[in-house]
């Protein structure tokens, strides 16, 4: 930028300052030295205390579900959060390894059901690899993407798969909200909250 304005300063005749080598030709500057990472250079960090240490961190918990030909896909998921209000933009993580998230990615939607406090068993039932988790669970289409909107969720987010990023061992997935609502009597009986690897409600 301070180089455009010189420039134009000049063409047009305007006196200017003396500007530093730097804000003159911004392509002069030194190229940093890179290099990788040593091992001995890396902060060791133990897993098991990683996860005790963030288990203090309380969420809720979300069903991630999206359709499917023969069946829906769909697993629990600790990691989401909110992203942006315009566009309005929300964000989930998922493990690199997952089975269930390459389905959600051909189908290219997906819909963020948000438990309540009495749904800790049906999170453990998308917590499992394997089974057919949608086995007697009572789901309708969500209004804009068709991904299964389970019954009696206190609230869910309809999105379209915006962008998806590297993280580590994990993936960004941010969707674009496309339709989202909330059941006023679910509402009532608050959400499922995890903490420490156990699930607790909020009472407030």
């Amino acid at each position: 930028m301070a180089a455009t304005a010189v420039r134009y300063l000049r063409a047009t005749g305007a006196p200017t300052k003396a500007a530093p080598p730097a804000a003159q030709d911004p392509t002069a500057l030194p190229r940093p030295a890179l290099r990788a990472v040593r091992e001995d250079e890396r902060a060791s960090l133990d897993p098991a205390e990683f996860r005790s240490v963030l288990g203090h961190f309380a969420s809720g918990v979300t069903i991630i579900t999206a359709p499917g030909d023969p069946r829906p896909a769909g697993f629990a998921c600790q990691s989401f959060a909110s992203l942006s209000l315009d566009p309005p933009l929300v964000a989930f993580m998922v493990a690199r390894t997952s089975t269930t998230w390459p389905r959600i990615a051909r189908a290219g939607v997906f819909c963020v059901n948000v438990l309540g406090a009495e749904q800790g068993p049906l999170c453990r039932a998308f917590a499992v690899s394997g089974a057919d988790k949608f086995a007697g669970v009572g789901h309708t289409p969500a209004p804009a993407t068709g991904s299964p909107l389970l019954a009696d969720v206190p609230a869910w987010i309809d999105c379209t798969v915006h962008a998806v990023h590297t993280g580590g061992d994990h993936l960004i997935v941010v969707g674009r909200v496309a339709a989202l609502g909330t059941d006023p009597v679910a509402v009532e009986r608050g959400p499922l909250l995890f903490h420490r690897g156990a699930f607790g409600r909020f009472d407030g």
